[in-house]
């Protein structure tokens, strides 16, 4: 695993520190948050390696970001996700095992609509649907301390109906809520999700102070530039493609219905949600310690 990029703290004394751990294959971006005081640290959105073609599970990204944890003497107190991911799965278990096993996994409290949508899905039976997977289910304004700090979750609908952003300091964790500005803006054509919602949960974060930092959940840079963690409100104000000041909600709603249209389902869809439902526990192993993700294929009539 790279070193990470380290983004400076902003001047303000009260603000967190910020290591950035981009992870190409899925373009998804971790965070490390830490307060100096007293070198507690949050995880928000990891990443467990899984590649499709072999069926291979690994946890050199997460081991990477241990051993990063572990060299900069950081005490994790939360794992923290902003939504459950359909494009990546979570490294969350493993983190919290390794880390002893106390450490708290935390998501929106919406996380239950989600889980009720795909239990039918993919079959799972039992799956309780009441987001019991996770140690701690969060509504919108909830304050979490992270050493001397205080964060405030933010529930940001619209990407998925469960996602929620992490306001610590004036740092905001986005997640898919709003992405760089000359990428503009997460699909919303999920289940449970609206472009609606997503156009009033990026003008939530486009309210904040113009100095603020809104942390990006992925990054799909152009080619003329390297992968970015964030931009400020008032950068995001001025040049978001998709967002910026002055864009109606009813020009941004076509706009991304048309676009959601043409998208494709995300390469990892299947075994993200099945995992990522269950807080980043794998599916039961059978008699034999085999462990299966289920495949909905859809047939034509009569066939």
């Amino acid at each position: 695993m790279s070193r990470p990029t380290f983004f400076n703290k902003a001047a303000n004394s009260n603000d967190c520190n910020v290591y950035g751990f981009f992870e190409k294959s899925t373009s998804t971006w971790t965070y490390l948050v830490s307060d100096d005081e007293t070198r507690e640290a949050f995880i928000i959105d990891s990443v467990l390696d899984y590649d499709p073609i072999s069926s291979r599970i690994s946890t050199d990204t997460a081991d990477g970001l241990l051993d990063f944890v572990k060299e900069q003497n950081l005490k994790v107190t939360r794992i923290l996700e902003t939504h459950a991911h359909a494009d990546h799965l979570t490294a969350a278990q493993y983190l919290k095992r390794r880390l002893g096993g106390n450490v708290p996994v935390g998501i929106g409290k919406h996380i239950t609509k989600v889980q009720a949508t795909f239990k039918s899905t993919y079959g799972l039976h039992p799956f309780a649907t009441d987001g019991s997977q996770f140690d701690t289910l969060f509504s919108d304004g909830d304050e979490v301390k992270l050493g001397s700090l205080k964060s405030q979750v933010l529930h940001l609908p619209g990407h998925t109906p469960d996602h929620v952003g992490y306001l610590i300091g004036e740092s905001v964790f986005t997640g898919d809520s709003i992405f760089m500005p000359d990428v503009g803006s997460a699909r919303s054509d999920f289940p449970g999700g609206s472009a609606t919602d997503l156009f009033a949960s990026a003008n939530r974060l486009l309210a904040l102070p113009p100095h603020y930092r809104l942390y990006v959940g992925h990054d799909y840079p152009p080619t003329e530039r390297q992968e970015t963690g964030y931009a400020t409100v008032a950068e995001q104000r001025e040049m978001n493609k998709h967002l910026k000041s002055g864009t109606g909600e009813n020009e941004f709603v076509e706009w991304r219905a048309e676009r959601d249209a043409t998208l494709a389902s995300p390469r990892l869809l299947h075994a993200s949600l099945q995992v990522n439902l269950r807080a980043g526990a794998l599916p039961d192993a059978d008699e034999e310690g085999r462990i299966f993700f289920k495949l909905p294929v859809r047939v034509p009539a009569g066939f």
